[in-house]
């Protein structure tokens, strides 16, 4: 078959482009769907450039596990675009990245204009949204495939009874298989001659709960259509599963997940794939529509490529471990007019005032757009100083997590400093969980979805984003939820950075809040991920008990959390410490996340997990957990027991020569009091 190749060069002032075509034609999809519920994109849009950028870069994203799954994001809002790309367990490295190529020229000629679509070939699946879709369950758009042949009647019955044994045990080794990769396969027989052969797979990003429940639902799916078919596969966008009475499964392809916890580099396998019919080889297919298009649309994308990689030189060399930020990167599309938020707030008015807190006062407000937003804007005389506020602003920027607040933009004039971020309806979860009649609308299944949400964003900030964050004050009113309760962890305004080979820091302002603060970091101003762990762990009990670390009263009797949840694992009674408003729910994960908070507030700092090592706990149930050492129970020292610590953010000045005590006995003082040791 006749090609033609195009070759052109420009490096130093020479362009190099290779470009193949061939007369083949494009693969037909399994399926696809064109949502519209999201709305249309118009052509030569922003929205169109953001989307072909982003599907063209996809499959080589540093935003990929090395195991078939692949997802990163490109743009600003409200033009952002969102990709998943995920490949069959089986399927070859080389050839999952053609097949995801395909699924890019494909799909997005079949569904020309919509902002969301989804489309699958036998190896592959492509996504994309203007929507955040990574790690969210999703069984909508789905669709059936079956052979038309039925199974014999003699063996019937006893077909679809190993065929039901053989997926459940296959649902449990693909929801337990990590975060790597949830993909299972396995074979059986059907009396003496009948082989059954089968696979189930989900996206990595669930939990092993949420994989589970898919697969499930994709299970009573397929059996409610009442089919004796002799292959079947259900296939969703978070799951599928299939079987057939002949091997369909390419098990050299299976790449070995490795022991370690950090997802390794992708793999490159050039050898040709045989035997399986979904393993075919496909040639990347590059149509060439017009040559000085294309190389206008590359221009562009080295253009911007370059002011993005300079910008993110100009910003890590303004944030230095330790030192203030100088001035703040000029940004058109991060600063707001001071009158543009002033009308937005009518005035910041107290009709439109959501909280109040250390720093100054937190408003809703609703932009000429239609869109809703939230003001933080900061009091005159706030503990926050420009510093902390160029800080915010310039981490926060750059940080893309679906369980992150995300920031809009700023506004500096004057003495006005205002933080524009996203708006996120259900506030913060303190006015929820320990609020007795407000808590019982979250139940089990809710909390575990928040305390797994906000590992999930603590991770990024520790492992995945570009440089290591540590947040400083973590706490309940620093976890906000959204319409569906997913949480997102806000205010960066005391975070710090770190350099990718940091592993400490110390100062001698210790700000944050003191019922979450880790011993070390309170009475030495040592912060680490693990002092970030440590405050994670205080908050995941604080959720199961539904009330504060800093007056917990089992019984009437004031006690602090974390010596009470010691005494009662020591003693065999951890049980007491659920909310008596948890009436249902798994037992075994209550007690599992009450194991992995323990284990989060050890006093001893190297035996605390890191974020990798909890996240893994949190979505497999098999690995064993390490037995928990003592906590630092120095709060227990406090002059008044019935004391009620403030829960708001502190600043605590301290003399690095003072003794621990000296913090043991701070007084409390209101939000903006900086707290000095006697």
């Amino acid at each position: 078959m006749a090609s033609s190749r195009f070759i052109f060069f420009l490096s130093s002032g020479v362009l190099v482009l290779m470009m193949f075509t061939q007369a083949l034609a494009q693969p037909a999809f399994l399926n696809k769907f064109c949502l519209n519920d999201t709305g249309n994109y118009t052509t030569n849009s922003t929205y169109q450039r953001n989307l072909n950028a982003l599907l063209t870069s996809l499959p080589a994203s540093n935003n990929n596990t090395g195991y078939g799954f692949y997802y990163s994001f490109n743009g600003e809002n409200p033009n952002r675009v969102y990709a998943i790309g995920h490949c069959r367990g089986d399927i070859a490295t080389d050839d999952c990245r053609s097949c995801l190529n395909d699924s890019r020229v494909g799909l997005t000629k079949l569904c020309p204009n919509q902002k969301e679509a989804i489309g699958w070939y036998d190896g592959c699946m492509l996504r994309y949204s203007n929507r955040s879709i990574y790690g969210i369950m999703e069984t909508e758009p789905s669709f059936n495939l079956f052979n038309t042949q039925d199974v014999a009647s003699s063996i019937s019955e006893v077909f679809f009874q190993q065929l039901e044994k053989l997926l459940e045990s296959l649902k449990s080794q693909a929801s337990s298989a990590g975060p790597l990769r949830k993909f299972a396969f396995g074979n059986t027989t059907a009396g003496a001659f009948q082989n059954i052969y089968a696979l189930t797979q989900c996206t990595p990003d669930l939990s092993e709960k949420e994989c589970s429940d898919c697969l499930e639902g994709a299970f009573g799916q397929y059996t409610a259509l009442g089919l004796r078919t002799i292959g079947g596969r259900i296939i969703r966008p978070s799951c599928n599963f299939g079987y057939e009475i002949s091997s369909f499964i390419d098990p050299a392809n299976v790449v070995p997940l490795p022991s370690s916890t950090s997802p390794p580099q992708p793999s490159t396998n050039t050898t040709a794939p045989g035997g399986s019919k979904g393993n075919k080889s496909r040639t990347i297919i590059i149509v060439v529509a017009s040559i000085g298009t294309l190389l206008v649309a590359l221009i562009i994308s080295i253009s911007k490529c370059l002011r993005v990689r300079k910008t993110q030189d100009n910003l890590e060399k303004k944030i230095i471990p330790g030192e203030d930020v100088d001035d703040i990167q000029s940004s058109e599309a991060l600063h707001f007019d001071f009158d543009t938020i002033r009308d937005a707030t009518n005035n910041f008015s107290d009709a439109n005032k959501l909280g109040e807190g250390g720093f100054g006062s937190v408003y809703k407000g609703h932009l000429l757009n239609g869109e809703v937003i939230a003001v933080k804007r900061l009091s005159k005389d706030s503990g926050q100083g420009i510093s902390e506020f160029k800080n915010e602003v310039l981490l926060v920027a750059k940080l893309q997590h679906r369980n992150l607040v995300r920031l809009l933009g700023f506004c500096l004039e004057g003495n006005e400093k205002l933080l524009v971020y996203e708006f996120v309806p259900n506030t913060s979860l303190d006015h929820i969980i320990f609020d007795p009649i407000k808590r019982t609308q979250l139940d089990w299944d809710r909390r575990y979805k928040i305390i797994v949400g906000i590992a999930r964003g603590l991770l990024y900030l520790h492992e995945d984003s570009r440089l290591r964050i540590i947040h400083r004050d973590l706490k309940v009113s620093n976890i906000l939820l959204d319409a569906e309760l997913n949480p997102k962890i806000a205010d960066f305004g005391m975070a710090r950075l770190f350099v990718p080979d940091q592993t400490q820091g110390n100062t001698s302002r210790i700000v944050g809040t003191y019922g979450y603060m880790a011993p070390e970091y309170a009475m030495h101003g040592q912060f680490s991920v693990k002092s970030d762990v440590y405050s994670f762990g205080v908050l995941v009990l604080e959720i199961i008990t539904g009330q504060k670390n800093s007056c917990f009263r089992p019984g009437g009797n004031a006690e602090d959390l974390l010596s009470y949840a010691w005494k009662s694992w020591k003693e065999g009674t951890a049980a007491n410490l659920i909310d008596p408003t948890l009436r249902n729910g798994s037992r075994s994960e209550i007690m599992r996340c009450i194991h992995i908070g323990l284990l989060c507030v050890q006093d001893n700092i190297v035996d605390r997990p890191t974020m990798t090592s909890i996240s893994i706990m949190l979505n497999s149930y098999s690995l064993a957990l390490p037995v928990p050492s003592s906590p630092n129970f120095f709060m227990t020292s406090r002059t008044d027991p019935l004391l009620e610590m403030d829960y708001s953010s502190t600043v605590i000045e301290s003399d690095q020569s003072k003794s621990s005590s000296s913090l043991i006995n701070a007084s409390v003082h209101d939000d903006s009091t900086e707290i000095f040791p006697r």
